[in-house]
């Protein structure tokens, strides 16, 4: 019974889009720790501009581009689930394996 429905699985091709949910699910986890990382950033400029409100120029300056290189991370993370889930790469490559094997 269970290697009927597996082969069912590999047949209509669920077992892909499956692990490619996953793998989508996987990619998003830089996007929120950066948004952590970020906070966290943020809480410490503000916490050091109370305490020497003459610095805040640099301090503000310092910490866009901080945030801007740390968001990279979250973009990339983002755009890799994005392909995963549209594009699929991963489908084509799937369905003649299981054609090669004989299960489609």
């Amino acid at each position: 019974m269970a290697l009927e429905l597996q082969i069912q699985l590999i047949q209509s091709g669920t077992w892909i889009l499956i692990v490619t949910a996953a793998a989508a699910t996987l990619a998003l986890a830089p996007a929120f720790s950066t948004a952590f990382g970020q906070g966290y950033a943020v809480g410490k400029a503000v916490e050091s501009i109370g305490r020497q409100p003459e610095a805040h120029g640099g301090i503000t300056s310092t910490l866009l581009v901080g945030c801007a290189l740390a968001e990279t991370g979250g973009i990339y993370g983002l755009m890799i689930a994005l392909l995963l889930i549209f594009l699929n790469p991963f489908f084509n490559a799937f369905l003649s394996f299981i054609t090669q094997m004989g299960l489609y």
